[in-house]
């Protein structure tokens, strides 16, 4: 007796980069522990409110209080859709005129959006490569068409923006319905100026384009940048911006609640909120008591939100040197991303490596079988592989085969492990392989 089969696309599939060496790792049975930062899993103890507010569930004024959890209107409880416009007035943002749908995480919002900018198969949606690798998934399962322009990692260290003409002779020939920016950048930890942002901004409106910012990492930034937002571009700046602009927002990672599954879409465009509403409501609802958890930070004073940016900064930005110095001294040569922003650095091998060197097949060697004797006891390291952040192209090398992205989510004593771990699993590998 046949059996059904998978459709062509559930069976084309396969687990994420990002998620696959820790699905790998989890069938080792040899007792070797795993650093990993792999992904952007923040271990850090999300707010203090909102850790008031989970404790203290059943005196709240709620429903919630006789441990009823009922489904919260699509859009979202008011008061998280509050906290969500509060923090952006925090960064000294304007928040009149704009409305707030609470999703489920970022990722949620991410998948809405390409419905609202592109039918399936018609114009693209423009994603600046190496780009964060949901897109990429989202708009396959879609049929959402994605054009890619492409970032390079320098021997000075750095991801650099395209020029303003190179970006707009782009728009010309692939003509996009939108472009997705992450100006905190997640996976290479580059940081947009407010200058970079007007000027995709003046381009949207320029070629009839809508602008998405994906702000998960907003206020997480290093040294002498300031603050960036779409939410700083207004219509006086940047004349016909508005009703173009929206932005992804998540509790996930300033927050330091990733499992909480919470985001938002903003927008001052009052039918694309009405419409994707509308949209959504066959998800019915995000998370009820996560939502109730997150409104806390509605009523955190703006001084208040303003010290947990800055221990967030000083707590990351501490590490960053650590594992560019750390790395330059065990592998010279090797190119490590300078982070200005987010949680990641790009480390590329294309400088050592073998010609046969694969990220992926690295990764998967360390989840596997890797293993090294560090402190007495004996650690792998799980990366995430940089293939899966670029869009294959076909006759060209995709640059992520020597590339692999570190998350900056283990403890600081941890993290400090991951040069000597990430140099010695190297070795390793070229001679075992």
């Amino acid at each position: 007796m046949s059996t059904p089969q998978l459709s062509k696309y559930f069976a084309s599939k396969q687990p994420s980069s990002l998620r696959r060496a820790q699905m790998e790792f989890s069938k080792r049975t040899d007792g070797v522990k795993a650093i990993n930062v792999s992904i952007g899993n923040v271990s850090l103890p999300m707010h203090p409110a909102m850790q008031e507010r989970m404790f203290h569930i059943a005196n709240s004024d709620t429903a919630l209080a006789q441990w009823i959890v009922q489904y919260s209107q699509t859009v979202g409880l008011p008061e998280t859709q509050e906290a969500f416009l509060h923090i952006i007035a925090s960064s000294g943002c304007d928040t009149n005129g704009l409305y707030a749908q609470v999703t489920d995480g970022g990722s949620q919002a991410m998948e809405l959006l390409l419905l609202w900018v592109s039918d399936a198969n018609d114009k693209p949606i423009m994603l600046i490569d190496p780009a964060y690798s949901n897109y990429l998934s989202f708009a396959a399962r879609t049929s959402r068409n994605i054009v890619t322009l492409a970032r390079t990692l320098n021997d000075e260290w750095s991801f650099l923006l395209p020029s303003k003409d190179i970006i707009e002779n782009f728009i010309q020939e692939h003509t996009p319905s939108a472009i997705v920016v992450i100006p905190y950048d997640n996976p290479t930890g580059q940081l947009y100026n407010q200058d970079d942002m007007k000027m995709i901004a003046e381009l949207c409106v320029k070629y009839n384009m809508r602008m998405i910012s994906d702000e998960a990492y907003r206020e997480l930034h290093y040294g002498e940048g300031k603050l960036v937002s779409i939410r700083k571009l207004n219509d006086t700046e940047v004349p016909g911006i508005q009703w173009r602009r929206i932005s992804i927002e998540t509790a996930s990672k300033v927050w330091n609640a990733c499992g909480l599954r919470i985001g938002a879409m903003v927008t001052d465009n009052a039918q694309f909120h009405q419409q994707s509403v509308a949209e959504n409501t066959t998800s019915l609802c995000s998370n009820t008591i996560g939502q109730y958890i997150f409104w806390a930070l509605a009523h955190e004073s703006f001084d208040d939100l303003h010290k947990r940016y800055d221990q967030q900064r000083n707590y990351y930005g501490n590490m960053l040197q650590d594992l560019s110095d750390g790395l330059k001294s065990l592998l010279p040569w090797i190119i490590v991303s300078r982070p200005d922003a987010s949680l990641y650095s790009i480390i590329d091998v294309r400088n050592i490596a073998k010609p046969w060197f694969d990220a992926k097949a690295f990764s998967l060697f360390c989840a596997q079988e890797g293993s090294v004797d560090l402190n007495g006891e004996t650690y792998t390291l799980l990366v995430s592989p940089m293939d899966g952040f670029y869009r294959a192209v076909e006759g060209q090398t995709n640059p992520g085969l020597t590339q692999m992205r570190v998350s900056f989510v283990a403890t600081p004593d941890k993290m400090k492990m991951v040069p000597k771990l990430f140099a010695e699993l190297f070795h390793l590998y070229e001679v075992t392989k």
